[in-house]
């Protein structure tokens, strides 16, 4: 039977950890895991019985192949000096299973098997940024194009940052490692940061996913929950959920009918996720105990959140947890968020932009690439929106051709057309 919505992004973290542990190699999990869900397709496809347990079946394939070919590297390996004689049998030499650990051990300290497996890729034998690379790769399914983009550096290095943190896990552990309760808590920020990066990628790239099973934004919340099952008083992971989950709650208001994105003042904030929207409040409460990265953007996506329309968001006190931010956690994605809210704050009273204007242009001259599209389009707004309607129409004309997310794509062509927004939430 073909899987439901959401069942293989179940199965493939549950397939590659129990590979891991019986290959002592995450390289050997993810390729074996890769061609036992090829065959499990071929197998559907070719009319064959149905498959009771995906994650079982092709961890089962997987393991076997493994074997076959472990045989084969152990008797090459042994009996390679006499490859030149025509009587050696190839096949007759034994091969011991081996096992790193036990693949129930997980399960029985009550590990998400995607949060085992981010916990694995963070290892401290790895440098931060090459952790990060990794576990973005490995564990969310990001592209290396869409890691590169999300860090805001060159395909190639994060290609070689990939390549160079499975050699230092695999020359440091020597196999598939599970850290323990206290190696876990140290590797918790950076395990954060990859859930976070899963989902702002999947919040810049797909406004609208048409398809449930690949849905990231879903996927990210998915494991941030396990997060929060680990860790429930944890300010930071709370704060983590809460963006997600208030995220997600507004995502049905970014786009029209026709797929187009919409501007912030255009949102309609009726098709908002109200369970959803709830929860995230609930966490953000939670989080504002503390005064890390993750509590203060959940404070600031509360904000946003909780105003009943755009007329009513207090862009000075987001603008004050933007500064905050930035002190906690420097970032050119904080610096234009900062400098648009300030914008909308200024826009709101009458002031004038001139000097937000200028920090944004200087971000865009040379900024990391997503922060100089988002810096791009925060003056495009600002020009469209002060009346210079012509300097408006060329930056979004120039920034449809740029644009990836579809929906965003058509929004600047609208605008870059010069037909008139949609009707504003506030009339």
């Amino acid at each position: 039977m073909p899987l439901g919505p959401g069942e293989f992004e179940e199965a493939w973290p549950r397939i590659v950890r129990a590979l891991a542990s019986f290959t002592g190699s995450l390289d050997d999990a993810e390729e074996y895991a890769a061609e036992a869900v090829a065959r499990a397709a071929a197998h559907e496809n070719g009319g064959g019985g149905p498959i009771e347990s995906y994650a079982a079946w092709c961890t089962s394939v997987a393991k076997r192949a493994w074997l076959d070919d472990a045989r084969r590297r152990t008797v090459l390996e042994r009996l390679a000096p006499e490859l030149a004689r025509s009587d050696t049998d190839l096949t007759a030499a034994p091969v011991t299973d081996r096992t790193a650990m036990d693949a129930d051990d997980l399960s029985r300290a009550g590990l998400d098997d995607r949060l085992a497996l981010l916990f694995v890729a963070c290892d401290e034998a790895i440098s931060p940024a090459s952790r990060m690379v990794l576990a973005l790769r490995v564990v969310c399914g990001l592209t290396v194009p869409q890691i590169g983009s999300h860090l805001g550096i060159q395909e190639t290095a994060a290609a070689a940052r990939l390549t160079r943190a499975k050699r230092a896990l695999s020359e440091a552990r020597g196999s598939f490692h599970i850290p323990d309760a206290s190696e876990r808590r140290r590797r918790l920020p950076v395990v954060l940061a990859c859930v976070a990066g899963m989902f702002t990628v999947a919040h810049r790239t797909v406004l609208d996913p048409a398809d449930a099973v690949a849905d990231t934004g879903r996927q990210a919340l998915s494991i941030a929950d396990a997060v929060v099952a680990a860790y429930p008083s944890d300010t930071e992971v709370r704060g983590l959920r809460a963006v997600i989950r208030l995220g997600l709650a507004r995502r049905p208001g970014r786009v029209d009918e026709t797929g187009t994105g919409l501007a912030l003042d255009e949102v309609d904030r009726t098709r908002w996720d109200l369970t959803l929207l709830r929860a995230g409040l609930a966490d953000a409460t939670l989080a504002a105990a503390g005064d890390g990265r993750f509590a203060l953007e959940a404070a600031i996506a509360g904000l946003h959140s909780s105003a009943r329309t755009f007329a009513d968001t207090d862009w000075e006190r987001i603008v004050s947890l933007y500064l905050a931010l930035e002190q906690r956690w420097p970032s050119p994605s904080v610096q234009v968020a900062r400098l648009t809210a300030t914008a909308h704050g200024c826009l709101a009273r009458g002031a004038d932009t001139a000097e937000v204007e200028r920090e944004l242009r200087a971000l865009e001259a040379g900024a990391a690439a997503y922060a100089r599209r988002d810096a791009a389009l925060a003056l495009a707004d600002i020009a469209w929106r002060t009346g210079r309607r012509d300097e408006a129409t060329a930056l979004y004309r120039d920034l449809a051709e740029v644009m990836e997310a579809e929906p965003l794509r058509r929004f600047c062509l609208r605008r870059a057309s010069g037909a008139p927004d949609q009707p504003s939430e506030t009339g």
